[in-house]
This record gives C-alpha cells, structure tokens and sequence, in this order.
C-alpha cells in the first residue's frame, strides 16, 4: 500500500510541475490556473508522500509475543549451562527457527533445549 501511495505521489507531483512549467509559456491565455492547478497537484502529492512515510508506517508496525508453555514442571534455579555449569536465567533463553535456545553468557555456548523424559 505504501509503494502504491508513493507511485501515486509521484505522478501527481510530475502533473503539477507540467501545469506549472506550462504556466509559463508562450501562451498567456491561461496562465493563472495552470499556475494554481500545478501549485495544488504538487502539494497534494506532496502531502500523500508525506501521509505515506509518516502515518502508514505507525499503521504498520506490529509487536509479536510468543508464549511458550512446557508439557512439565521447570525449575529455573537449577538451570545451568551443559558446557561451563553457568547458572541461567529465563533471560538467556530465545527463540530460534521456531525452537527455544540458550545463550550462555559466561562461556558463549548456544545449544538448543531439550526436554527429558520423568520416567
């Protein structure tokens, strides 16, 4: 939609810069209202270039948040890194390729986590 708003600007502002070159030929039948017709086209387009950049972007933006439950109980206190023994926090943990990783930041080592059996 953005693209489409700025083609859009841009050929209104192209229209209005020829209605006001125009203006100024030779011809004096009707200079005044090609002057104000390129005047208002280019300011409309002007203005849809700036609705675009500035309004649709808000629009656009948008916060993902994904939620994570676990089939089992999780006891984050005596979660440590496989490689150094680290202690971790539920900050280190990050969604990778659609799995939970870890990121340790003693030793740097980034694994996937797995779930163990309980029996």
């Amino acid at each position: 939609m953005k693209a489409v708003a700025k083609i859009f600007a841009v050929i209104l502002i192209f229209f209005g810069v020829l209605f006001i070159w125009g203006a100024f030929s030779t011809n004096t039948e009707n200079q005044i209202g090609s002057l104000i017709t390129g005047i208002v086209t280019a300011g409309i387009g002007l203005t849809v270039i700036w609705f675009a950049n500035r309004k649709m972007a808000e629009a656009g933006e948008q916060k993902v948040t994904l939620d994570i439950d676990l089939s089992g109980e999780v006891d984050l206190e005596k979660f440590q890194c496989e490689q150094c023994g680290g202690n971790l926090s539920a900050k280190n943990v990050r969604m990778l390729a659609g799995a939970p990783t870890v990121e340790c930041p003693y030793c740097g080592a980034v694994y996937q986590i797995t779930e163990k059996p309980k029996w």
